[in-house]
């Protein structure tokens, strides 16, 4: 008998209640949900964790992910673990989220990393449309194999799109027998792990303040262990990215990590404030 396979769909409302609390409203269908809502920093910002109860994607699988912010909301999104996407006997597998918000709203996109497993065929995309005045953080890390478990990325294609909306777009397919991309140095020269973060807006930035947060990001990079391998850009005035590979994930999760703490200070007004799941 072949494998079950799941589709799931997830869909994820955000709006403004009495005070400005962010209240949130979920609807599931299949083994996709978020836990319950909580307000560690007061009740103007949602912390909201997404959970797959199965524990990994296989081929055949299908993921839906759908999230809106409407004005003037706040929420940060992550999961308690990484997403795995296995081997494969031929069926592509696939997640996508769609995220939309409404002027003035604050999204954090920090989903643990994603893990592709020798022999899969996977497909993941995030879709962003900001409004004038909506602005959000975002990061993807993407681990290939697991090389220190002696499970190498030795077969299999995993097909990456980023895209905010009008601003930045990005499209790889990573392919387990394309040497040149993964092993030579104008590729990944051997590494495993891939890191990206983002700082995206509705509107273009002045110019001092993507400045600023441009200063920081490098700054930080450029003290870290993998400031030989990491960079920071702004491919368009409404968009910063930094860059980085490393061999483990944990070296590119502590450069994110600092990284997306400086510019929620720096460009909100905000400090540090990192979710409880992460430490459980």
């Amino acid at each position: 008998m072949p494998p079950a396979r799941w589709t799931a769909r997830l869909q994820l409302r955000y709006r403004c209640g009495p005070g400005g609390q962010t209240l949130a409203h979920d609807r599931h269908e299949g083994p996709l949900r978020v836990l319950r809502p909580l307000h560690p920093e007061g009740p103007r910002v949602c912390h909201h964790v997404l959970v797959h109860p199965p524990g990994g994607i296989v081929g055949g699988d299908e993921l839906d992910i759908d999230v809106a912010l409407e004005a003037h909301t706040h929420v940060l999104i992550t999961t308690p673990g990484a997403t795995r996407f296995y081997r494969s006997a031929g069926p592509r597998a696939t997640q996508h989220a769609r995220i939309t918000l409404a002027q003035g709203a604050r999204l954090e996109w920090l989903p643990l990393e994603s893990i592709a497993y020798s022999g899969c065929e996977a497909h993941n995309s995030l879709c962003a449309e900001l409004a004038a005045g909506a602005e959000m953080i975002g990061w993807d890390v993407l681990a290939l194999g697991l090389p220190e478990a002696g499970q190498a990325y030795s077969a299999g294609r995993y097909t990456q799109h980023l895209e905010l909306s009008g601003a930045w777009l990005e499209r790889g397919l990573i392919a387990a027998d394309d040497a040149r991309l993964l092993d030579a140095a104008p590729g990944l020269a051997g590494h495993r792990v891939m890191a990206t973060l983002w700082l995206a807006t509705g509107s273009p930035m002045p110019d001092a303040r993507r400045d600023t947060l441009l200063h920081a990001a490098r700054a930080l990079s450029g003290s870290h262990a993998l400031a030989r391998t990491s960079g920071s850009t702004s491919p368009h005035p409404r968009v910063l990215v930094l860059r980085a590979l490393a061999h483990r994930v944990e070296p590119a999760m502590t450069l994110l990590a600092a990284v997306r703490d400086a510019w929620r200070e720096q460009a909100w007004g905000m400090p540090a404030c990192r979710p409880r799941v992460w430490s459980t």
